[in-house]
Order: structure tokens, then sequence, then C-alpha cells
């Protein structure tokens, strides 16, 4: 494992920010890979249930005799054969967590974090400018900056604290991911296009990995 340093420069700015990233460059792939299926199982709900015969409520009683009625025999109407039955090998409650160390976790995240050097924009501040939710100044600030926000490609926006007129006004927006430094995952990671990130958020990042 090797520490890299990675420079920022700040948009339209003499001034650069540096974030050191601890990285494993014969392991990084497959760590990615693990976290990214750990991460996608520890969402899933695993809540599918269905109920067998003995769980059907009612079917206590014999639907009829035992012989003399020239039908097949039954014990049950809660039989699977039967309509309003038990079901056989249905799907039932599951947790699909995964465990994954802390360590390979953070070192899988840098490793994207390190590829994402040429996507990443970092700025002094982002959604100041907005005294009240208005999705019309976020985009225009966002084209300011050099990005095209009308193209499907998706576009990840790193912030220290989500502020309230922030989030509601990319809420709506498809294409565009607002996320807290403290919410920092694979996912929104590797599916972003491009990476945008304040100054505070990625002082956080570099306390966090470097602490």
């Amino acid at each position: 494992m090797i520490q890299k340093e990675i420079k920022y420069n700040l948009h339209n700015t003499n001034k650069s920010e540096i974030l050191k990233l601890n990285i494993n460059e014969y392991k990084g792939i497959y760590l990615i890979h693990r976290a990214l299926i750990q991460q996608l199982n520890n969402k899933r709900q695993g809540t599918a249930n269905t109920k067998t015969r003995s769980e059907v409520r009612g079917g206590g009683k014999k639907p009829w005799k035992q012989k003399g009625t020239g039908r097949a025999r039954a014990g049950s109407t809660r039989s699977p054969l039967w309509t309003g039955g038990g079901t056989i090998f249905g799907p039932k409650y599951k947790k699909y967590n995964i465990k994954i160390n802390k360590k390979e976790k953070n070192l899988a995240l840098n490793s994207v974090l390190y590829n994402k050097i040429k996507d990443t924009l970092v700025i002094t501040d982002f959604g100041h400018n907005l005294n009240n939710p208005s999705t019309k100044l976020l985009l225009q600030e966002i084209n300011q900056l050099g990005l095209n926000s009308n193209k499907p490609n998706k576009l990840l926006i790193i912030v220290n604290k989500k502020q309230k007129n922030l989030y509601l006004s990319t809420r709506n927006l498809k294409n565009i991911e607002l996320i807290s430094v403290y919410q920092l995952n694979l996912f929104a990671l590797l599916k972003a296009h491009k990476i945008i990130i304040t100054i505070s958020a990625l002082n956080h990042l570099n306390k966090a990995y470097n602490d």
C-alpha cells in the first residue's frame, strides 16, 4: 500500500488543494468490486415471503372423508395443489448483508477517487447564492463551471453539509445527485461521469483518510 497525493486546481484560481490517499495498486480493482457488491447486497430488503401449507390460515378440517366419495383423498384445503393453499419452495425472508473490513472499504473509495481525477472539479463553495430553492439558478451555476447540465451524464456534487435550498433545487434533477461527504459511497462515485467537490468536503476527506 502506497500513499499518493492528488493535486486539484481550484476552478478559476491559481490556488490548489492536495488530497492524500492510500492506494493499493495490486488489489485496487478487486477491492472496488468487493465493496460494490457489499453495498448493493446490503441495500436488498429481502422481504419477499410466501406461506407454506402450515402457515396459511384455515384448512384444519378434512374436506371429505377418506373413502367412498370417488374423489382423490385430501387432508386439507391448504394443500399447495388447491387454490388458496400454501406455496412450495417459495421465497422466504432472507438477509443478504455482507461484511467488509473498514480499511478495505476505504481503500476502494480511495482507488475510485484517484481514478476520477480528470473528471473532478474542486470549487470553493457551491450553491451559496441560493437564497431560495431555484433549479434554474442552480443549472446556471453548473453551466458557468463549464459543465453541460443538459447531457444525460451523471453529475455528483459532494458538499460538506447539505443546505436546504441546495437540496430542494437538485432533488428533481435525475442526472444530478447531491451527497454529503459523510454519506460518500462507492456506487455514487462509480456512476458519476463528473464530480464537483467543495473545499470543505475535500478537507474532511483529507482528514478522514489520514488520521
